[in-house]
């Protein structure tokens, strides 16, 4: 049985849902608290990479895909912050076609954890982002990543 915590965002209330790891991010309707230390963890976490505080998460992630969803979505998480790669680049990484990276970013579960917004078109265009707010969020993501990272170096 999965809990759920609540955290507000500059992308709207996210729902952290989860046990001892985290399984799903979801935008979510109305609050909901928890006291699991690994959703609280997130809780904090989240809150300082919208602080711009945090590069890079340090959680259990237990996001359930098949088997190629999770080398994508493990493929995903090493990208660095405030950096982007193509699907055609994790597509060349994994032996695989541009659109079943699409495809398995479309499900990722553990949006914003699974950074699936720091993979963008070859043209350099964003393009989809299942999260609430579409490619408005996918954008605010991508220029928070971009303004902290150029501070930073």
């Amino acid at each position: 049985m999965s809990s759920c915590l609540t955290t507000e965002t500059p992308v709207g209330l996210i729902g952290i849902y989860g046990q001892t790891s985290i399984t799903k991010i979801g935008w979510a309707q109305r609050q909901s608290n928890s006291e699991l230390p690994e959703l609280r963890k997130a809780e904090k976490q989240i809150a300082a990479y919208f602080n711009g505080t945090l590069l890079q998460f340090d959680l259990q992630l237990e996001p359930s895909g098949s088997i190629f969803q999770q080398k994508v979505w493990a493929h995903i998480c090493r990208v660095p912050y405030g950096q982007t790669l193509t699907y055609g680049d994790v597509a060349i990484s994994l032996e695989t076609s541009p659109r079943a990276v699409g495809r398995a970013c479309a499900s990722n579960p553990i949006p914003l954890l699974i950074p699936c917004h720091r993979i963008i078109a070859k043209t350099g265009a964003l393009t989809g982002y299942t999260g609430r707010g579409g490619l408005k969020t996918k954008q605010l993501l991508l220029t928070l990543e971009q303004k902290v990272f150029s501070c930073a170096t």
